[in-house]
């Protein structure tokens, strides 16, 4: 229906959006200031404990300086109240005292048609509630006992029977003066095939009234009494009325505890609902027999910002719960997610209250998933990662999913809490398996490792070829943060480098948190958390300032080849440290061919390393002012042959 423009400036006129809003919020007293129309309070579209939400009573708009909503009082009606345009202008009218235009002929044809639907419904609901109370529908009572659902449940959720005849509901609501076709507009009998009378959708079935947000009976769910039924529960047909996709079973009741501080709680079907009302869990909806869908994820959060999903603890629910992170990721915006609680296996909501109480559910749910944490488990639970191809794979799964999210923020997050989980399974020391890194406040925080205590007792790493070492990083951290989109290619590499200071491993792991978000939001991240002094001075270091990506930023192709040669180099100068620390392990004890080929082969990687330095040397020397290549390795490596040699002598 189109209003006319005068209509709605006359409306937003009379109505005092603090008062509007005033029936949902607690002012703020010490901010606030009435008299100027001036008010502040808790916004009510996220959860916060400070005054965020501002309200401009003179100018009858508000905004939320947390979450960024915006509005004035007819979307505050929306938005708070569940309901479209038109009912929260009918609201505010009724409030203000001012008559709705009339509506065109058709439009008012259809208004008129979905009253008298409603009306039938209502009619049906009362028939159900009376043939559950039957003997027809003693079967059923006793099936309700059995489920522990007293008769006040029963009158509060208005369960009714169907009884097991072709057209028990058809023939009454005949009788009642409802016309044959309106029984079929709302979907509560079905034409004959065979050219009789039409026949009740619903035949010896437990029946669940479907209502919408405002009270009004719209659909029915039933649950069979035969165990042989093919279909154990069925929903009405889509109709005028009912849009499945788009209702949520116990919305209404739902809404208003969750506006009491409840937790709204996402079950599997009408008896968790039911079972968690009784339970004292009244913030509890159901979906209506179909995955949750985009439309149904909104309605969530137009009632909560972080839904609770509650899903039966067996495959198909964890099957369920990842196909709501599919349709949740890219709708995420700022205070609006959802959480997981997965039921122990086996057991739905309703089994674990009958099992051990509320407190037990209570507590899973204060224990509840955040989605990120339960996109991490469907990605690596049960799967090995013992080799690069398969965290490649991972990484990759994970980047794809977290594309799907909109908000540049929430992405660059989850990001985040991604790097920290994966570095909580991948960084693990070689000794002992244990975590390289802790929890502090529910985040993991990585440790720095510095060199080995091995490596820095040992003769081989004297002061200047620590410097060399350095200088090496250093061309490489600064070739990554003047050219982040080539970390993907060496990601592991650089989590595993050995960073032979504390302020150079501190700066890999920033920019391994902070590379996805581009060369100048890394350089930001990194000025405010390693300091603007700290990276200038990197990267005005002479040999630094001589490397090709720094030279030339952006190139891609030439930061790849850059970096890939200094982890080559690094990688083989380790390698030889090692291979010697080794070799000089066996010389205390009986010499064999086996240490003289081992020694053989350190001696070519050593050649190979020496001959990289010198490569590098005339550079190199200018930014360390001169210094000699360090020979220690050379002299060291000599004195073992020649022990080697006078040992197999000796054996002669």
């Amino acid at each position: 229906m189109s209003l006319p423009p005068n209509f709605l400036d006359e409306l937003r006129t009379r109505v005092s959006l603090s008062q509007v809003a005033g029936r949902k919020l607690v002012w703020d007293a010490r901010k606030s200031n009435q008299g100027k129309g001036d008010m502040w309070a808790p916004c009510p579209f996220h959860q916060e404990k400070t005054a965020s939400f501002h309200v401009d009573d003179r100018k009858g708009y508000y905004y939320c300086f947390g979450c960024h909503a915006k509005g004035d009082a007819i979307s505050f009606v929306r938005e708070t109240e569940n309901v479209d345009f038109m009912e929260a202008v009918r609201i505010l009218a009724a409030e203000a005292g001012m008559q709705m235009p009339e509506r065109d002929p058709q439009a008012q044809a259809k208004a008129d048609k979905h009253t008298q639907l409603i009306e039938v419904m209502e009619k049906a609901v009362q028939f159900f509630r009376l043939q559950l109370k039957t003997g027809a529908g003693a079967d059923a009572r006793d099936y309700l006992a059995g489920r522990k659902l007293s008769e006040a449940t029963q009158e509060q959720f208005e369960i009714g029977f169907a009884p097991d005849a072709w057209q028990g509901l058809w023939d009454h609501l005949v009788q009642a003066s409802v016309a044959p076709e309106m029984i079929l507009e709302c979907g509560l009998a079905k034409p004959s095939q065979k050219g009789g009378k039409p026949y009740d959708t619903f035949r010896n079935r437990i029946m669940f009234p479907i209502r919408d947000a405002r009270g009004r009976c719209i659909a029915f769910g039933g649950r069979a009494m035969d165990p042989n039924d093919n279909a154990k529960y069925l929903n009405s047909p889509e109709t005028l009325l009912f849009d499945k996709s788009r209702t949520l079973y116990n919305l209404g009741p739902a809404r208003t505890a969750a506006g009491r501080g409840k937790d709204l709680i996402v079950a599997e079907g009408y008896m968790d609902v039911i079972a968690l009302s009784v339970a004292g869990f009244k913030a509890s909806v159901a979906p209506l027999g179909t995955a949750v869908t985009e439309h149904q994820v909104q309605m969530l959060w137009r009632v909560a910002d972080e839904p609770i999903i509650a899903l039966d603890g067996d495959t198909a629910g964890l099957r369920a719960a990842h196909r709501v992170i599919d349709i949740a990721l890219p709708l995420l915006e700022a205070g609006k997610s959802l959480r997981f609680a997965i039921m122990p296996e086996g057991q739905d909501p309703d089994d674990l209250l009958k099992a051990k109480g509320a407190k037990a559910l209570q507590a899973l749910l204060d224990g509840a998933l955040p989605m990120v944490q339960l996109l991490w488990q469907r990605e690596t639970e049960g799967r090995v990662f013992d080799s690069p191809e398969r965290k490649a794979a991972l990484d990759k799964a994970l980047r794809e999913k977290i594309k799907l999210i909109a908000d540049p923020s929430i992405r660059r997050h989850y990001g985040d809490a991604i790097k920290d989980l994966r570095w909580e399974l991948f960084r693990t020391k070689r000794d002992t398996g244990a975590p390289r890194g802790n929890y502090s406040g529910g985040k993991f925080k990585p440790r720095v490792e510095n060199a080995r205590a091995s490596t820095r007792s040992s003769l081989l790493v004297a002061a200047d070829e620590l410097a060399h070492i350095r200088l090496r990083e250093a061309v490489i951290l600064a070739s990554l943060i003047l050219n982040p989109d080539v970390l993907v290619e060496f990601e592991a590499d650089i989590e595993a480098m050995r960073c032979n200071s504390t302020d150079y491993a501190r700066l890999r792991d920033l920019i391994l948190r902070y590379a996805d978000m581009g060369p100048e939001q890394l350089r930001m991240e990194i000025e405010q958390e390693y300091g603007v002094a700290e990276l200038e001075n990197l990267l005005a270091l002479p040999h630094v300032v001589l490397a090709p990506p720094v030279r030339i930023p952006g190139d891609a192709e030439l930061a790849r080849q850059t970096i890939s040669e200094e982890l080559a180099k690094l990688e083989a100068h380790y390698g030889l440290q090692t291979e010697i620390m080794e070799a000089e392990e066996d010389i205390s004890g009986v010499v064999d061919e086996a240490v003289t080929w081992r020694l053989g082969q350190a001696a070519e990687a050593r050649n190979k390393a020496v001959r990289s330095l010198q490569e590098d040397r005339t550079e190199y020397e200018r930014a360390d002012n001169g210094a000699p290549i360090n020979r220690d390795e050379r002299d060291r490596f000599d004195a073992l042959l020649e022990k080697i040699t006078f040992s197999k002598s000796g054996r002669r």
